[in-house]
């Protein structure tokens, strides 16, 4: 038995799952907030209680030693020399990698090269990974890249239709991200049917951030996101696809600069922009059942309409579907954004949801399709950090 660390480190935050291995038991999960704050929020779980802490953690260092202080001061550890690895989620690995990879002086240098395609996420990975490093010693380390799933894609998918130096020289091209929870959600579904020798899945990441994916034998052919997190589907605060002629139109007529129409792109679009409610479709969903609020009505169309092209035309791509799983925070929970995508979408594949099993909140994967449904629909939770430990577990070869 191992035990083994998982971590997701952002621009201001670190999360974090302790696992026993193999048994992928969780020990301890928790996370930490507002790095960089002098009022940041700490919280970790142990033995099903919450723990948390307020103070300042000015940095990733100081984060990481107060987790680690914490393992021992709640008995999570008797010794941090129990911990055997550390795996690392990385947003981009670029062309370098299409699986994960054992940290070394190679690796750690390509993810450098590569901040400049994910300036958000790749530097705030190797701050993590580093203080990680500093504190435990000679453990060895894993990084599990985002985009690794994707790389199956043929050139005809990841390619854009620009001059080809573009490409060949700056690297610009379809990278695609929630590659680790896509692989993951894949696999269960195709456990689930029984391990056949050919499958079709698509898996409809829908969180904060969304993506699908068109897998086929458990290969990754089509993704929607592209270049970068921006692309795809209409997100929480991401407007997805837009014409690229908006851009100089709105920089024109609002007299801003290119990074500042970006910034509403990322952070003042999507459902927020959309409805004027909120990022959050919780909060969109309230605002349309209990008060009516049509823009929350108009952002729920326009979001399950957008999905459902995507659906559609992953559909064309692999000749057909057996299963549509939906995952991560929206595609878990708002049954009603289900109801309208799987209705959308049912005239064309004959699929069909069983309403109270579609209603059902619950923690496990399970089918929401009715019977008599020509494509089954089903609802699987992602685990991300059971990917990171997996792999490095697979890699260290423990």
């Amino acid at each position: 038995m191992v035990k083994v660390m998982a971590v997701n480190a952002g621009s201001s935050s670190l999360k974090f799952q302790l696992f026993n291995m193999p048994e992928e038991s969780v020990i301890t999960s928790g996370i930490v907030e507002r790095i960089g704050f002098e009022e940041a929020n700490f919280e970790i779980k142990v033995d099903g209680k919450k723990h948390v802490v307020t103070c300042p953690i000015l940095d990733h260092n100081v984060a990481v030693q107060l987790l680690l202080d914490a393992l021992v001061e709640h008995k999570v550890v008797d010794d941090l020399s129990e911990i055997g690895a550390v795996g690392h989620r990385i947003v981009h690995g670029g062309e370098y990698f299409s699986d994960s990879a054992v940290v070394n002086d190679d690796v750690v240098s390509k993810v450098e090269e590569l901040c400049e395609l994910a300036p958000l996420h790749n530097p705030a990975h190797l701050i993590g990974y580093r203080a990680f490093k500093e504190a435990l010693g000679d453990v060895e380390h894993v990084f599990v890249f985002d985009t690794a799933f994707h790389q199956t894609l043929d050139a005809e998918r990841y390619l854009y239709a620009l001059p080809k130096s573009f490409y060949s020289d700056l690297k610009v091209r379809k990278y695609g991200a929630h590659g680790t929870s896509h692989k993951y959600v894949a696999n269960e579904v195709i456990k689930y049917l029984g391990n056949p020798k050919h499958s079709r899945v698509i898996v409809c990441h829908l969180g904060n951030g969304a993506s699908i994916s068109a897998v086929e034998d458990g290969v990754c052919i089509d993704t929607s996101m592209g270049f970068t997190p921006l692309a795809g589907v209409m997100m929480g605060t991401r407007c997805g696809d837009v014409d690229p002629s908006v851009m100089p139109y709105l920089c024109k007529k609002l007299n801003k600069s290119p990074d500042e129409v970006l910034n509403i792109y990322n952070k003042e679009s999507g459902m927020l922009g959309v409805s004027g409610i909120s990022s959050d479709s919780r909060d969109i969903e309230n605002a349309l059942f209990n008060d009516g609020n049509e823009d929350a009505l108009l952002t729920g169309l326009l979001y399950s309409r957008i999905v459902s092209k995507y659906i559609g035309s992953y559909v064309m791509e692999l000749g057909g579907v057996d299963v549509i799983a939906f995952t991560a925070g929206v595609g878990e929970n708002a049954s009603y954004l289900r109801r309208i995508i799987i209705d959308n979408v049912s005239r064309a594949l004959g699929c069909h949801l069983d309403e109270s099993l579609n209603a059902i909140r619950s923690k496990d994967n399970r089918v929401i399709s009715s019977p008599y449904s020509q494509v089954e629909v089903m609802v699987v939770p992602t685990n991300e950090e059971v990917m990171i430990a997996r792999d490095t577990m697979r890699l260290l070869e423990l």
